[in-house]
């Protein structure tokens, strides 16, 4: 077998396990936020994906843990959220990006992927709505538009997304998520994010579990995709 010096693609990871909201010794946004991203998971990406001087966007910013972590990695880097949890995030709704077409050098989203965490009280907030309805999904497609439109040719974009087990009905959010994003741009890996600590992980929702038949859900879908 002819040996070869190529080194491996850092697109084989099939599974990141990440037990902790922080890395290092600083905090990265807020662990008492709902929905908070860790902040490994946006080390690893801008990691992989950008550079020093990159300029990275985050359309649904939440805590800011995206800011901290690329300010701390000497990446530009701007957050928007309808419902700013802090100063340095910009008040913005993700379905209009207020950034010139070919601007962006990547883009991380953790959006919602129904109703069931109440992220903020204004009326036009995308976690408002459930994805049991096709409205959630065209919320979620208007978003991916204005991604692809600001993000420049052959860079990358990253979306975190779960899916919905509610009262027996299961609603596939990755896999309609991840065919939406087929439509703008070109698939570069899918990854199961494991976490721990999750609420569902405790005696009574094991017993829930059993009497009701269901899985207890502990990962969401991070989807990796180019320009």
């Amino acid at each position: 077998m002819q040996k070869t010096n190529e080194k491996p693609s850092l697109e084989t990871t099939t599974l990141w396990d990440f037990p902790k909201q922080n890395y290092g010794d600083n905090p990265h946004g807020d662990n008492k936020f709902n929905g908070v991203t860790p902040a490994f998971i946006i080390w690893n990406l801008i990691q992989r994906y950008t550079k020093e001087g990159d300029l990275v966007i985050d359309p649904m910013c939440g805590s800011g843990t995206t800011i901290d972590v690329c300010k701390e990695e000497n990446r530009k880097v701007i957050g928007y959220d309808i419902a700013p949890h802090r100063k340095d995030i910009i008040k913005n709704d993700a379905r209009k990006i207020p950034l010139e077409d070919n601007s962006t050098d990547f883009v991380f989203i953790d959006s919602p992927y129904s109703d069931n965490v109440k992220y903020s009280s204004d009326p036009r907030c995308i976690g408002k709505i459930s994805c049991e309805k096709e409205e959630f999904f065209v919320a979620l497609d208007m978003v991916a538009r204005e991604i692809h439109r600001i993000l420049k040719p052959t860079k990358v974009m990253a979306w975190l997304i779960g899916d919905q087990c509610k009262q027996k009905k299961f609603i596939p959010v990755g896999f309609r998520l991840y065919e939406m994003l087929t439509k703008y741009f070109v698939p570069i890996d899918l990854v199961c994010i494991s976490r721990h600590n999750q609420t569902s992980n405790t005696p009574i929702w094991h017993e829930r579990a059993r009497r009701f038949n269901f899985y207890l859900r502990g990962f969401k879908y991070l989807l990796i995709m180019k320009k």
